[in-house]
């Protein structure tokens, strides 16, 4: 099965390299890395191109922000599973995605997903925060819980019968996009039990209080949306689950 693996970028040459090693070092071979660059005027595009190895493929255009980029990424995969690694991110281990796709080969899966840790940009084997998944079910979303956003891993034909990103929300087009699959009882889902993604501490969402405050906001109208029932009580409880992150540890040294 081909994987294709999304990377959105805007002026991230100071990041980019140590994303596309982490791809390039994967033991997981049949991967088509697309780069979807929204024009970027630092020398991110200079970068890539110098250490293209032959299956990242390029396309710089102006876009509408993140969801956008993705949206177009998407269009553009060739591959039976999509799964998305933001400029600053790395994998878990080089032998994260041969495992990711063993799954979905094994179990004729629609949808996988694992665990996450945020990382200092200068120190990525220095845990910040882990955000250790569990086992799915319909329930626990109606909860407050959802899977790490970064460590989905979807068949392109789920993409092509649910829709892409909505790009109205600004910093919660995840939410509703997990709300939206999730909520479907139909998809054959699987859950990894490995560190997928070493995210870069400092994303969009809590960069500041204003796009906290923007956040919590388009999540209670997406959990509106979705007729969750008592809302703002599920956005407490989704917003609580955090803290514990902050204390718990992935057990062994992460690669």
């Amino acid at each position: 099965m081909k994987l294709t693996i999304i990377t959105a970028t805007f002026n991230s040459a100071e990041t980019i390299i140590s994303c596309l090693k982490s791809v390039q070092e994967q033991t997981y071979t049949n991967i088509e890395h697309l780069i979807q660059d929204g024009h970027s005027q630092d020398d991110t595009i200079n970068l890539i191109n110098n250490f293209n190895s032959g299956n990242i493929r390029i396309t710089s255009e102006p876009d509408t922000g993140l969801y956008d980029a993705l949206n177009k990424g998407i269009s553009h995969a060739t591959g039976d599973v999509i799964g998305l690694l933001h400029s600053d991110d790395i994998f878990g281990s080089p032998v994260i995605l041969e495992h990711i796709m063993n799954l979905f080969i094994k179990k004729n899966l629609d949808v996988a997903y694992g665990d996450l840790v945020y990382v200092n940009q200068g120190n990525r084997n220095k845990t910040i925060r882990y955000w250790k998944s569990k086992s799915f079910s319909k329930g626990l979303i109606k909860r407050g819980w959802m899977p790490p956003h970064p460590t989905v891993f979807m068949r392109k034909s789920v993409y092509l019968q649910y829709g892409l990103y909505d790009s109205k929300y600004k910093i919660s087009a995840d939410y509703e996009y997990i709300l939206r699959i999730f909520l479907n009882t139909e998809l054959k889902v699987e859950y990894l039990p490995e560190v997928v993604t070493k995210m870069t501490i400092g994303g969009k969402s809590n960069k500041s209080i204003k796009n906290i405050i923007i956040k919590s906001y388009e999540d209670y109208k997406i959990l509106k949306g979705k007729r969750i029932n008592f809302p703002l009580v599920v956005l407490l409880i989704k917003n609580l689950r955090k803290f514990n992150q902050f204390f718990i540890r992935p057990s062994g040294r992460l690669n």
